[in-house]
């Protein structure tokens, strides 16, 4: 739970115990990012997750998964290193906006972890603005943990 101007939000998602499901206001920095793009369907991009760590390994890498709501497109992205080619490794790169968020962890096992990102989104949007003009991103701290971030604007409904 967290609290929202006088506000206390509870998300109920699942197996998740409710303290680790607490939305947390974050700023964040843009990120450079290398991507494979695809329609919003896990069955589309979901092999797009292995092409991409095929291609340029699990260690070091910071993994984010990225849907643009104006445009039900997907990204599967990994934040650019110094010395990375996107267009040789048949990649696209672009950028993964910073500013205001709204944040909640998942934690557990995959794929059943993996289950519960689009139930938490959809919470998270009845308890903020959510900001359009970005894309919603899920960040892959760890193979059991991931960051939703829900883009706000500035003001709580």
């Amino acid at each position: 739970m967290t609290r929202t101007g006088d506000r206390v939000i509870v998300l109920d998602v699942g197996k998740q115990d409710p303290a680790d499901m607490a939305m947390v206001p974050v700023m964040r920095d843009e990120i450079q990012v290398m991507f494979l793009r695809s329609p919003n369907d896990p069955a589309v991009f979901g092999p797009l997750w292995e092409r991409l760590e095929a291609l340029v390994g699990l260690r070091g890498r910071r993994y984010f998964g990225a849907f643009n709501p104006s445009t039900h497109e997907y990204r599967v992205c990994v934040q650019m290193k110094d010395g990375d080619d996107a267009a040789a490794l048949g990649l696209e790169s672009g950028t993964l906006p910073g500013g205001r968020y709204l944040r909640a962890r998942l934690r557990g096992e995959p794929p059943e972890v993996y289950e519960r990102i689009g139930p938490t989104f959809e919470s998270m949007v009845k308890a903020a603005h959510a900001d359009e003009t970005r894309p919603s991103i899920e960040f892959y701290r760890k193979r059991d943990e991931i960051d939703l971030l829900l883009p706000t604007t500035t003001s709580d409904r």
